[in-house]
């Protein structure tokens, strides 16, 4: 984006000289840091008295919300003149996150044609390859010699992000090729571009696809950057590692939090009532689950009461087939979202839950039996405790590996809320298990 005239401060605007100092000699993201410690007023201050690149760089480092905080919280020149200087992704990033009356204010005020790039960056999905690429890239002509195109790149890099590689077009933008800046260099001069690609196995990716199988693409290939092409394969941008990066921080977070049922998006500064919103179904689910569990000990009540020492038991059988059913449901829901869906392979990393299940079950199970039998020295009891927590913890493990894929076949996160469902059945099934084979074998 083209680079306004920098902000001049107001005299009692600046910031102390130890406080300039220590900011220059820090990376954007250490001092995105060090602006979201400070309180909102502190942070306006803090960022007039900065050069428009500086603050802009900094500003696309620090968090969602603080930066859209902050944003809004500047006059609207200066903030415009911010969203100029970001890389269009980065800009594209903060302006979808605003109020739609804020978002037009600041695109009025950009220069005509950034204007025009943000806006068509704002009609892709922020989900999607288009959301997420970067339109300053390298663009060459196949038609150029090597020489020529060392001269166009000397005359365009010092606006450009990522020059990592040069993306060769034809004649109606359409990609023909990707040079590394490396082999372009070493290429003998006078030698065409196109001869340089012609055998490359080119690969590129549609606007429209989801930005977690871009991650997949580049992770899988080790690219730097993936080039983003439209129906017609014309050019449109580029997704870099750094926002690969990103994309997979922000996925784990996501599962992480969708896990027990809360917002995936959720962070501690998210307003009260969407957090209330986002959990309050979930928690609701869980008490009609938990209620399965409670039908459960009741109809085995009885049993219970002519047994005191199951109720001390129950809670360890469900205990430690839920552990089971959590390192299993850990394990795949981090494969799917690292690697594509391959169905065939996905179930038979069930099949591997299930044999870890047994030989973990075996092994507690029996030590389980030795502990009830010491201290209880009653073999039946111990040998229903064994068998029960055996075959807890085998469907702990099933149930750990399977409901994520069982989500996934179904069209939703693999992720949402499964921590709940696993609970629920650990929980019912280990104690139908325990009560109806100690009904079975030591009540009758």
């Amino acid at each position: 984006m083209s680079v306004k005239e920098e902000y001049t401060p107001r005299p009692d605007e600046e910031l102390d000289d130890m406080a300039a100092v220590d900011f220059e000699s820090q990376h954007p993201a250490d001092a995105a840091e060090t602006i979201e410690g400070l309180d909102i007023a502190d942070q306006v201050k803090f960022i007039k008295q900065l050069p428009i690149k500086d603050a802009a760089e900094s500003i696309a480092e620090m968090d969602d919300l603080d930066q859209k905080a902050l944003i809004s919280s500047l006059n609207r020149g200066l903030a415009a003149r911010i969203v100029e200087e970001m890389a269009p992704d980065d800009a594209t990033d903060l302006l979808d996150g605003l109020s739609d009356d804020l978002q037009k204010a600041l695109l009025s005020r950009v220069a005509a044609e950034d204007r025009a790039e943000l806006k068509t960056l704002l009609t892709f999905d922020p989900d999607t390859a288009g959301g997420v690429m970067n339109t300053e890239v390298v663009i060459l002509d196949q038609d150029l010699n090597a020489d020529e195109a060392v001269a166009k790149i000397r005359e365009e890099v010092e606006d450009k992000e990522i020059p990592y590689y040069a993306y060769l077009v034809d004649k109606k933008d359409r990609l023909v090729g990707v040079l590394s800046l490396r082999d372009l260099l070493l290429a003998k001069r006078g030698s065409h571009l196109r001869d340089l690609v012609k055998t490359q196995n080119l690969i590129s990716v549609g606007y429209n696809v989801d930005k977690e199988e871009v991650a997949h693409l580049i992770a899988h290939y080790n690219f730097l950057a993936l080039p983003v092409v439209d129906f017609g394969n014309r050019l449109l941008g580029v997704v870099t590692v750094d926002d690969v990066i990103d994309i997979i921080h922000e996925e784990a977070s996501e599962d992480m939090q969708a896990m027990v049922g809360a917002g995936a998006d959720e962070t501690t500064d998210s307003p009260w009532l969407y957090s209330l919103r986002m959990r309050l179904p979930w928690l609701i689910l869980n008490v009609i689950f938990s209620a399965v569990s409670a039908w459960v000990v009741h109809l085995f009540e009885g049993n219970i009461a002519q047994m005191a020492v199951l109720a001390v038991l129950m809670p360890v059988v469900a205990n430690q087939a839920g552990n089971t059913g959590q390192q299993a449901l850990a394990v795949m829901i981090r494969q799917l979202a690292m690697e594509r869906f391959d169905r065939k392979r996905a179930w038979i990393a069930v099949l591997r839950e299930l044999r870890i299940g047994f030989v973990n079950g075996m092994i507690i199970s029996t030590l389980v039996f030795c502990a009830v039998l010491l201290v209880t020295h009653k073999v039946l009891l111990a040998s229903v405790m064994g068998a029960a927590l055996w075959v807890d913890m085998l469907l702990g493990a099933l149930a750990g590996g399977s409901i994520p894929l069982l989500l996934k076949e179904l069209g939703r996160d693999p992720a949402q809320a499964s921590s709940i469902f696993l609970t629920t059945i650990t929980d019912s099934m280990g104690f139908l298990v325990l009560l109806g084979l100690a009904g079975l074998v030591l009540l009758h």
